[in-house]
């Protein structure tokens, strides 16, 4: 009866340890007061009830050390509480620069999956085990929730922007995918698996199931179609700004403000362009709003991010300030 019992999920990611080690301590901390606070009133109920019907209590008066003690031990567990959850938080946070990027869509009621070499999947992903696996993930209707409890990681997936959340597989093996928000009618049925294979079996698998190009040449294809270079040419500063080098830099607004040219404004730009319009240009940009789907718009997203000049990264320093 007890073979298949699971205080825990199994663990299969890097992460999972230190997510396990912070709850652990916090249901230790738990159960030690529960039990400690349990029993004080318990003793307190015991020592000092009355023991006959003419007794009248006595008032008792206050320790300060025994203040101090009961508001300096709870602060001390709370701020290294916080400091120690704030560690794992970032650590969940924070892809390694070399974590491969996988592209996630979530849709009532399934999951979208796209690789790098541009290989689809619905509702499962091959990833290969020891390497660090980002997924920039969006959603086409509702918020819906990523959640593999075998890799302890949860990250909400919005509609109209992107989120992020990452992993690295320790073992092969097969770990149920869930959504944890409530989505709508058929929610319990938003799931799927993540497939977790040796390197040399992932690439084999890869090479038989690989259809369609990349995601950067997807969208350096959108790119084209749409007729964006037309405008966004590396050679001119005249129609468009210039792009190339673009991802992580400040931008100049028209209004005077700046913001740093993330997944989420390029998004934005391309759905909105007159939300947040470059200083030294005009509001001509036409919206591509409803015309191209979230898979189109995440390779053309992914194209922008790496476009790089060809020649020295000063070419484009000041172009998009």
């Amino acid at each position: 009866m007890w073979e298949n019992f699971r205080f825990l999920p199994e663990r299969a990611s890097t992460l999972a340890g230190e997510v396990d080690a912070l709850f652990l301590f916090l249901v230790a901390v738990t159960i030690f007061f529960s039990i400690l606070i349990g029993a004080l009133i318990v003793w307190f109920m015991l020592r000092y009830k009355r023991r006959a019907a003419d007794q009248v209590g006595q008032p008792v008066h206050g320790s300060t050390r025994l203040e101090i003690a009961w508001t300096v031990i709870p602060l001390a567990i709370s701020l290294f509480l916080f400091a120690w959850g704030a560690k794992v938080f970032f650590s969940l946070s924070r892809p390694p620069a070399n974590a491969v990027e996988y592209y996630v869509v979530g849709k009532q009621w399934m999951w979208k999956f796209q690789h790098p070499e541009g290989k689809r999947e619905i509702n499962e992903l091959h990833v290969p085990v020891g390497t660090a696996v980002k997924l920039t993930m969006t959603s086409e209707d509702v918020i819906h929730s990523f959640f593999v409890p075998a890799f302890r990681i949860k990250a909400d997936v919005l509609p109209g922007r992107y989120t992020t959340t990452w992993f690295e597989a320790t073992k092969p093996g097969r770990y149920h995918l869930f959504c944890a928000e409530y989505c709508g009618a058929e929610h319990s049925l938003m799931g799927g698996w993540i497939h977790v294979m040796e390197p040399a079996e992932y690439e084999a698998w890869l090479a038989g199931a690989r259809t369609g190009q990349t995601v950067v040449a997807s969208g350096e294809e959108i790119f084209t179609q749409r007729a964006c270079n037309t405008c966004h040419r590396p050679d001119s500063e005249v129609r468009a700004p210039y792009l190339y080098g673009l991802l992580g830099k400040q931008v100049r607004l028209r209004d005077g403000a700046t913001v740093v040219a993330d997944e989420n404004y390029i998004r934005e730009s391309i759905l909105n362009p007159q939300a947040k319009v470059v200083a030294g240009f005009d509001p001509v940009m036409p919206t591509f709003q409803g015309q191209i789907s979230e898979e189109e718009l995440i390779q053309l997203v992914t194209y922008v991010k790496g476009m790089q000049p060809a020649g020295a990264d000063s070419a484009g320093a000041g172009a998009a300030q």
